[in-house]
């Protein structure tokens, strides 16, 4: 049986903290479905059009690595592509404990839907995309944090 997971996420912009929880994850699945989120009552910076290209300059060629956007429930999303897991990466104890009550609720909404935790590499705890958005908002250069040849 597939191991499939899906990786949600605004990306808006995709750093090198999400990257590298999708490319550890690799090993793990036999399939990681990195999904943008639409979310109609959150304004992103970045189109959704940038946000895929970049996605797809990242992983086109990865094999294991399939890029889609969605609207609605993930858990949803999850029944749609016969996901057994959602992926969600953590920086602070406080991502864990938002993240949690979210996995609990889906595990009541779809009991076989696992949510697994991957810690962030500890180069990248303090790196979020709305810090990044902020610094480039404010002319500050953002290469350090975004994966190599993503150019905004």
């Amino acid at each position: 049986m597939d191991r499939i997971a899906v990786f949600p996420g605004s990306f808006d912009p995709i750093t090198r903290g999400h990257e590298s929880i999708i490319r550890r994850a690799l090993p793990l699945f036999s399939k990681v479905i990195v999904a943008i989120g639409e979310n109609g009552e959150k304004r992103s910076f970045f189109p959704l059009e940038q946000r895929l290209a970049w996605l797809r300059q990242i992983f086109g060629n990865e094999r294991g690595v399939a890029i889609m956007t969605y609207a609605g429930l993930t858990i949803d999303l999850c029944r749609r592509e016969n996901a057994q897991y959602i992926l969600r990466g953590l920086r602070t104890s406080a991502d864990f404990e938002f993240e949690r009550g979210i996995g609990q609720m889906n595990k009541l909404m779809m009991p076989g839907v696992e949510t697994v935790f991957l810690l962030c590499a500890p180069e990248y705890a303090s790196v979020s995309s709305s810090i990044v958005r902020d610094i480039f908002r404010n002319g500050g250069d953002i290469t350090q944090f975004v994966p190599e040849g993503i150019m905004v």
